[in-house]
């Protein structure tokens, strides 16, 4: 895997983001009362979301054009209001996020890698 390696560790980190916040709805629960009425549990996830787009940002064009099943400039700008913005967050928006949108980035970035790896298997069989 060594040509797409860089891509492989941002996406293995973005599914480890991604289980953070699984496991932070555990955790504290998966309701929106108790994510809007607990500031840890708020913080907790908008940390993981800041990552999830800063990893995101070091996804080149190429690959953003060929995996567009996902909003990347999205995820982008909602880590630019969590690092730069914090007090203008939405809380039903980012548990919306939290709720649907997390686990749709986690299944996708697993497809992707599962594709990088058959094709790179695929070539080395060639």
């Amino acid at each position: 895997m060594t040509g797409n390696r860089k891509i492989v560790q941002i996406l293995e980190r973005m599914i480890k983001y991604c289980d953070d916040i699984d496991i932070l709805t555990k955790r504290f629960g998966k309701t929106y009362d108790s994510y809007s009425g607990d500031f840890a549990y708020r913080y907790a996830c908008s940390m993981c979301i800041l990552q999830v787009g800063e990893l995101a940002s070091k996804l080149d064009e190429d690959f953003r054009d060929k995996y567009d099943l996902i909003p990347w400039r999205k995820i982008r700008g909602m880590r630019n209001i969590v690092a730069h913005d914090y007090d203008s967050i939405n809380d039903e928006e980012t548990w919306a996020t939290i709720e649907s949108k997390i686990p749709e980035l986690k299944a996708y970035c697993e497809l992707i890698l599962r594709e990088i790896v058959s094709d790179e298997n695929n070539s080395r069989v060639k």
